[in-house]
């Protein structure tokens, strides 16, 4: 955690204080000095180039996009060893956006065609694809606009001989880092490595506001990696903070607090200070077992993205991978802009997976098999589906693409011969489904053991429950399968019919929704039943709120982001079983919310 900033030291007339509301994407809080990044394209001059000059401005806007491709390979080499891998990847996405003709080439056609200098030229290119984005459906995909962007940003400053500043340490403290919060329309994640002291170990800033930017836009997804706290969507920040105006991020809430009088900044440094103290409290947790106060063992799991997570996981005392989200393996293998797809060979995938079994030393890592469509399209270049969310997508998307599948499986298959894998099959809800999956593994064994290639043939296979027709036809699955896993997210989505990325629809998004809760303890009851093991890798998971609910309905293994095991794990060695499995069978006989938020709220006081 940063160290406490020093006392805002208000000088002339009294600075007004005023609150925003933005989009929490990272927890915590932060306070500090707001740093502003005035986006380059406002900057901008347009004036005409004369025909004799237009190579030469052309040859100007090539050094400009050479510079930036030479920057991003250094950011690439000198990434610091602490930096989170998705620094990497999103290097990587920007210097393929540099090198497609629509931004490398295009801008150049304009100033030959309409003598525009360069920056307008580039911006105006900027523009047009920008627009292009705006009209998709899709959230995950309208956010890869800001990609774009970025890069243009970064062309831009070159072509201006503007440099990303970091400014010097607060005045009266020359020994401690700066307390800098970036305030910035936008900001990408390689401009992220220059706000780093210059020994690579310090952050030099302590926070992000953005204006644009959601959930699953670049920036939030860093800032959770580098655990800073960060608010997007902010809309007018960047024109509303001042330079070296003192503000506070309140990550959990998703607010900014402008000049804070010193009442309030008292109330955030006390919260600061607490959020400390916990957090420290907690690391001593890694080695403690989950246990409940009358003996109960329960299994803590975590989710991955990438076999790097699998260190996060090991520090965090995971007892293995309940989930790796393995689409994130062949998500960005297609340009932005439109170049071809390139899935992922079988070797590759192999690699991957393996290098995930091998780090988590013997403990068990369940994949997920590819799970695209809706939110997650595999190949932006497509149209996107009226309804994304009830087309092909998932398990749907595998089985009408055997081949892709059939690779997928040899791979994780071939990766079961280095420790325990088990396979987990997204978004069943069909007999036949369940029958083809499990036909094509057995038909990926026989093709592996006529090559001679190692695999567990024991290896488990099991079903995620995500829609309510899974939940309400469990026999097919407990005859079938030999684990189940609860998709929280989406069975919420489905069975209350949200979308659950549509702002206008987000307040009816309810997990104690008294059909969710229904669905989700019939699915661990059916599963225990039958001798099957039942996680639930959904956010609520990771809940500490919701942890106590979920043991009561017989829950014993819950997969969350390692960065949530030690506080439901705290949770767990709080609870007393008997007591709360007795509280939770009232509650699922109510279907009132408000008694059953109530009820929920008191079971964290047992």
């Amino acid at each position: 955690m940063p160290r406490e900033a020093a006392a805002p030291r208000h000088t002339g007339p009294s600075m007004a204080s005023f609150t925003l509301h933005g989009i929490p994407v990272s927890r915590g809080i932060a306070i500090g000095r707001a740093h502003l990044l005035t986006p380059a394209a406002l900057d901008v001059k347009h004036y005409l180039v004369p025909e004799e000059q237009l190579e030469a401005e052309v040859a100007r806007l090539q050094d400009a996009i050479a510079a930036v491709h030479r920057g991003l390979q250094a950011l690439w080499t000198e990434l610091p060893k602490d930096a989170p891998t998705e620094l990497g990847a999103f290097i990587d996405v920007h210097a393929l956006i540099l090198s497609d003709p629509m931004i490398s080439e295009a801008p150049l056609d304009i100033i030959r065609a309409r003598h525009y200098n360069a920056e307008w030229a580039l911006v105006t290119q900027i523009d047009e694809l920008s627009a292009q984005f705006d009209e998709i459906e899709d959230e995950y995909l309208r956010e890869r606009k800001h990609d774009i962007q970025q890069v243009a940003e970064r062309v831009l400053k070159v072509l201006m001989g503007t440099a990303l500043a970091i400014p010097p340490a607060a005045s009266g403290d020359d020994h401690a880092p700066p307390q800098m919060v970036v305030v910035a329309h936008d900001i990408s994640p390689a401009d992220m490595l220059a706000f780093r002291d210059r020994d690579g170990a310090t952050r030099s800033f302590i926070g992000f506001v953005t204006d644009v930017g959601g959930q699953n836009s670049h920036t939030a997804i860093v800032a959770r990696s580098l655990d800073i706290p960060a608010v997007v969507g902010m809309s007018q920040a960047s024109r509303l903070i001042e330079q070296d105006d003192w503000i506070i991020i309140d990550g959990d809430a998703g607010v900014v607090i402008c000049n804070p009088s010193q009442l309030v900044l008292e109330q955030y440094r006390a919260r600061q200070a607490a959020l400390v103290k916990a957090r420290k409290r907690l690391s001593k947790l890694k080695k403690t077992p989950a246990v409940t106060k009358d003996g109960t063992a329960i299994k803590l799991m975590a989710n991955i993205e990438l076999p790097e997570d699998c260190q996060a996981a090991l520090e965090a005392g995971a007892n293995g991978v309940g989930l790796f989200r393995s689409e994130f393996l062949f998500m960005g293998r297609a340009n932005v802009l439109g170049h071809a797809l390139r899935i992922p060979s079988e070797d590759e995938q192999f690699e991957q997976y393996r290098k995930a079994v091998v780090a988590m030393k013997g403990r068990p890592v369940t994949i997920r098999t590819l799970d695209v469509g809706a939110d997650k399209p595999l190949d932006p270049t497509e149209h996107t589906a009226l309804n994304p969310a009830l087309g092909l997508r998932a398990i749907r998307y595998c089985l009408a693409e055997p081949q892709l599948f059939l690779t997928q499986l040899r791979a994780i298959l071939r990766a079961s011969a280095f420790g325990k894998v088990r396979i987990l099959i997204p978004m069943l809800a069909h007999a036949f489904e369940i029958d083809q999956t499990l036909s094509m593994i057995e038909q990926a064994k026989a093709q592996l053991r006529d090559e001679n290639l190692k695999y567990d043939p024991a290896v488990e296979v099991g079903a995620m429950i995500e829609i309510p027709a899974a939940a309400l036809a469990l026999p097919l699955f407990v005859r079938r399968m030999n684990f189940l896993s609860i998709g929280t997210n989406d069975l919420i989505q489905y069975t209350l019919a949200i979308d659950r990325v549509d702002y206008e629809v987000a307040h009816l998004y309810n997990p104690l929704h008294p059909a969710v809760l229904m669905l989700i303890a019939q699915t661990i009851a059916t599963g225990h039943k039958a001798g099957l093991d039942v996680a639930v890798c959904g956010e609520m998971a990771g809940d500490t709120k919701l942890t106590r609910l979920l043991l009561g309905m017989g829950l014993r293994e819950f997969s969350m982001h390692p960065g949530q095991i030690l506080s439901v794990k705290q949770e767990i060695l709080n609870s007393d079983l008997a007591a709360i499995t007795t509280r939770t069978r009232r509650i699922l006989r109510s279907m009132e919310p408000n008694e059953i938020a109530t009820a929920v709220e008191q079971l964290q006081l047992l």
